[in-house]
């Protein structure tokens, strides 16, 4: 089972890795800001999960290993 995490800070203001599980539109307005990515580098023959700014966080040859990783590091 997938944990989810959805924390607020001092604002009220919400943050979480957006998922259809939870109905988030109805909590209220979404703004919703890329964290990561995930690409194949066909050089490397690798999955990376890159941050914000381009910095390799994660790779892995599983693509499948990359999503789970990507979710545990923003779920905690």
């Amino acid at each position: 089972m997938t944990r989810w995490v959805l924390s607020f800070d001092a604002t009220g203001t919400g943050h979480c890795l957006y998922t259809e599980a939870v109905d988030l539109p109805a909590i209220g307005r979404l703004e919703l800001v890329r964290a990561s990515t995930i690409e194949f580098n066909g050089t490397r023959q690798r999955w990376e999960v890159r941050g914000s700014v381009n910095q390799l966080l994660f790779s892995d040859p599983s693509r499948r290993a990359c999503l789970e990783w990507e979710q545990h590091h923003y779920n905690q």
